[in-house]
C-alpha cells in the first residue's frame, strides 16, 4: 500500500452493551442521554407520568413535590422529575419575560407560546412516561442536575 491509501484502524471493540451503562450526560453539552437503569415499575411510571402532567396545572410546584418526595426510592421518578421541574423553571423565565413586555406586545406572545408549549410537551412527557419511556424536552436549561 501506498501512504495516502492506509485503511481506516478497526473500530474499538467494547464488550458493555450501550444498554448496561449508566445514566450520565452525552459529551460534554450537559443535556442527559436517555435514561438507562432499572426498569421502572407501575408505581414509578405513575409518578413520572404525574410529574409532567401536574407541571400542566401547578407550574414548577407539581414536579418539585413529585421529585422530592420520590427522588430517593426511584431512579426513573429522579430523572423525569428533573426534567418536568427544569422544563417548568424555563416556562417560569419565559412567564416572567413575557409579563415584563406585554405592554410591548410581544410579551403576549411570548406568554402564548409558554403556555402552549407547557400543554403540549407536559401531554407528551406524561403519555412517554406512563410507557416507561423517559421524556426529553426539546429545550431545557438543567438547574436541577
Amino acid at each position: 500500500m501506498t501512504e495516502g491509501n492506509v485503511p481506516p484502524p478497526p473500530p474499538p471493540s467494547d464488550p458493555t452493551p450501550a444498554t448496561s451503562l449508566p445514566y450520565q450526560p452525552v459529551g460534554g453539552s450537559g443535556y442527559p442521554g436517555p435514561y438507562v437503569g432499572p426498569e421502572p415499575d407501575k408505581d414509578s411510571k405513575m409518578m413520572g407520568m404525574l410529574a409532567h402532567l401536574l407541571s400542566i396545572f401547578l407550574g414548577f410546584l407539581g414536579p418539585l413535590i413529585i421529585w422530592l418526595i420520590k427522588k430517593d426510592s426511584s431512579p426513573f421518578v429522579d430523572d423525569q422529575g428533573k426534567e418536568a421541574l427544569n422544563f417548568q423553571l424555563v416556562m417560569l423565565i419565559a412567564w416572567l419575560v413575557g409579563g415584563a413586555t406585554a405592554c410591548f406586545g410581544i410579551g403576549l406572545i411570548i406568554i402564548f407560546g409558554a403556555w402552549l408549549c407547557t400543554i403540549i410537551f407536559g401531554i407528551l412527557g406524561a403519555l412517554e412516561a406512563n410507557k416507561g419511556n423517559a421524556y426529553r424536552y426539546p429545550f431545557n436549561i438543567r438547574f436541577v442536575k
